[in-house]
């Protein structure tokens, strides 16, 4: 059976796929332990559980409009409202399988062939390879710790040419947990002003903040940054419903959510009805206390974590301001981070992500989502890994 020559230019997820090796070297009774997966450990709120049971039990197991009901919609405004200060019709949002499915559908309708669409590397590996199934063209922008991973009004301006279409932002940041300020995001929109280019703002980890810091949606820090910005956000992260499968977009232009809704149409229909209704208690704030308790959770890991590792001999890390990894640099040790992962998942049964995936040579993802003691031992694994090249 012939495969279609689209699938040629496609990649498999890198994170994917290490994590299925991980499991399955687990199941084979090897001693691993696996910081590569970008799911929170935390169980799924009791009060959004109940919620869907209550859909179930009510019957509300039907298809629903394609861009989601009314009620999750309105309560997905209101967030938006309340948290950004960002006004949005019910014709303004579309609810699909995700943030990887709002952006799918995003770069299919909004991409044709050459079109350029900016992307700050390091990115989630999944920004170009969608980019490149819709027949664009990914055109990186290289951070480093020494910006704290964030692109610049300069590097941004110097790579805009007629052929730009998307401006992709990431805050925070998966793999590195940066985010963006107000006076940088705002800086950036200037850059922007008078051209069409679009902003495409994920926002998925914006809950999952550090030391007291704010955090800003793209969309709200400007009138012409709102109307060129699409914020795509979800529940996946912050309030651990990874597979439950709840995203979302918000754009002021009707015409576009009114586009990205036929595809949906023709692809998934609506997304899980009772995901749905769960989201609802998630969305109005009902689960908050969830959040804040995990929220606090990883900073007391993210705290330990950054110290262990800028105490490791030739390795270090930022600090990061949001998300729940460490992005690590290991340029001391060496610049091959496929190989040094490799080894490592060999040697000492530490599974990582090379910094390759996320299109930056020279360091790892380093996931800590997941206990305190897994954590301590798996650094503990690392350092002698490190001591022993």
């Amino acid at each position: 059976m012939k495969i279609a020559n689209r699938m040629e230019n496609l990649s498999p997820s890198v994170t994917m796929a290490i994590t299925a090796l991980a499991r399955e070297l687990k199941a084979q009774g090897k001693d691993i332990l696996s910081f590569s997966a970008g799911e929170p450990d935390f169980d799924t709120p009791e009060i959004i559980k109940q919620a869907a049971i209550k859909a179930i039990n009510d019957g509300q197991t039907k298809y629903t409009a394609v861009e989601g009901i009314i009620a999750t919609k309105q309560a997905i405004i209101n967030k938006l409202k309340k948290d950004h200060n960002l006004d949005y019709k019910l014709d303004n949002i579309l609810i699909s399988n995700g943030a990887k499915h709002s952006l799918f559908n995003l770069f299919q309708v909004l991409v044709e062939e050459g079109d350029e669409v900016i992307i700050p590397a390091p990115y989630w590996v999944t920004y170009p390879e969608q980019v490149k199934f819709s027949d664009g063209v990914p055109v990186f922008i290289d951070t480093d710790d020494s910006t704290e991973f964030k692109i610049t009004p300069e590097q941004l301006k110097a790579v805009i040419t007629p052929k730009t279409k998307v401006l992709l932002l990431n805050t925070p940041s998966n793999p590195t947990g940066s985010v963006y300020t107000k006076e940088e995001l705002t800086a950036l929109g200037k850059v922007l002003e008078g051209t069409d280019i679009i902003v495409l703002s994920d926002e998925m980890y914006e809950k999952i903040i550090y030391d007291g810091k704010k955090f800003t949606a793209a969309a709200e820090v400007s009138e012409d940054m709102f109307k060129r910005t699409v914020t795509i956000n979800g529940l996946s992260k912050a309030v651990a419903m990874t597979g439950w499968r709840f995203g979302y977009l918000a754009s002021p232009d009707v015409k576009l959510v009114k586009a990205l809704t036929k595809l949906q149409g023709q692809v998934t229909s609506n997304i899980n009805t009772m995901t749905q209704y769960a989201a609802i208690p998630a969305l109005e704030g009902d689960a908050d206390a969830d959040i804040e308790m995990m929220r606090a959770a990883f900073e007391e890991r993210k705290n330990i974590v950054v110290k262990s590792f800028n105490e490791i001999k030739g390795l270090s890390t930022i600090d990061p301001d949001g998300a729940f990894y460490a992005f690590v640099n290991i340029k001391d040790v060496t610049n091959d981070s496929m190989k040094f992962c490799a080894d490592l998942l060999e040697q000492k049964g530490v599974a990582l992500v090379p910094g390759l995936a996320f299109g930056t040579e020279g360091y790892v993802r380093f996931s800590f989502a997941t206990d305190l003691a897994t954590i301590q031992e798996g650094i503990k694994r690392i350092k002698e890994f490190v001591e022993n090249k």
